[in-house]
């Protein structure tokens, strides 16, 4: 397992207000919950009017996977309100979960259930 997470943030240059920021930002993140399977929040500078910073996280079963949706995630996120969203900085980080425990340390309930019993198998 691999759980993905990316930290950007956002130059907002139009709005005038925490109003107009939070309109212009729920809109962002709901589009990006509607199109993509990944949690999204803003994390940072909620006070501030042309600043944000948002979260993302993702979970996956293949470290590319994962990178390409934060990829994905990111581009999109850039690409929408015709400009009035800008990533000025853009952080990910991709950590494996479980390494080691597959084929060999993993069982089945099956042989879980024979080791129980006594049963070498």
């Amino acid at each position: 397992m691999f759980v993905g997470v990316l930290r950007l943030t956002l130059h907002l240059p139009e709005p005038g207000s925490l109003k107009s920021k939070r309109h212009l930002l729920r809109s962002a993140i709901d589009r990006v919950k509607a199109r993509f399977n990944v949690s999204i929040a803003e994390v940072e500078d909620n006070d501030l009017w042309q600043r944000s910073v948002v979260g993302v996280a993702a979970v996956g079963n293949d470290h590319a996977f994962v990178n390409e949706m934060l990829d994905k995630v990111a581009g999109f996120v850039a690409s929408m309100h015709g400009g009035q969203l800008l990533v000025t900085d853009r952080q990910m980080e991709i950590t494996p979960y479980g390494d080691g425990l597959s084929a060999g340390g993993m069982r089945t309930l099956a042989e879980a259930e024979r080791d129980e019993e006594g049963d070498p198998t």
